[in-house]
């Protein structure tokens, strides 16, 4: 069976930058389990994946724009630090979500001061040319409960309403 849209696709996976350098991997872990063409994975990569079927093997490089998009200044911001009240622990690489009018985010905070927290909205992954070493293990339809859902359901089912 061949990946189109609405199967369900488990790959195994190393994700590496343009330096070679290894950020994540399936190794030692289930592989990871998506539902084609519902946005579960990166632009670049489901569009590589597309066609492919059990046992295939494959490196794809993914550039920033088809991956987790190009850095932005306008997501690093200042923050007064006592909108922070409550938080006395602050330190650089935390991370935390915050709404905003584009809905809830992730920040990370880059920079501590006495008065100011700097804060960076963008994915750490953000302007970063991608490699990933995908082996293909799983192509299955899509159970009705998936396709409602508009994700993959692991074994045993899902574990929200």
């Amino acid at each position: 069976m061949q990946i189109t849209a609405d199967k369900v696709v488990a790959f195994d996976y190393k994700l590496t930058d343009d330096k070679g350098e290894l950020i994540d991997s399936s190794e030692g872990h289930e592989p990871l389990l998506y539902l084609h063409g519902q946005g579960g994975i990166i632009e670049g990569l489901e569009r590589a994946l597309e066609g492919l079927k059990v046992g295939d093997h494959v490196n794809v490089t993914v550039q920033p724009e088809e991956g987790y998009g190009l850095r932005s200044d306008e997501l690093i911001q200042e923050v007064p630090r006592d909108e922070f009240e409550g938080d006395e622990d602050i330190e650089v690489g935390m991370q935390f979500e915050a709404d905003t009018p584009d809905g809830p985010m992730i920040f990370t905070i880059i920079e501590v001061s006495d008065e100011i927290i700097h804060v960076d909205g963008n994915h750490p992954l953000a302007g970063e040319t991608l490699t990933f070493d995908v082996t293909i293990r799983e192509v299955r339809d899509a159970t009705d409960e998936e396709m409602e859902h508009g994700h993959a359901h692991g074994e045993g089912g899902h574990d929200h309403d």
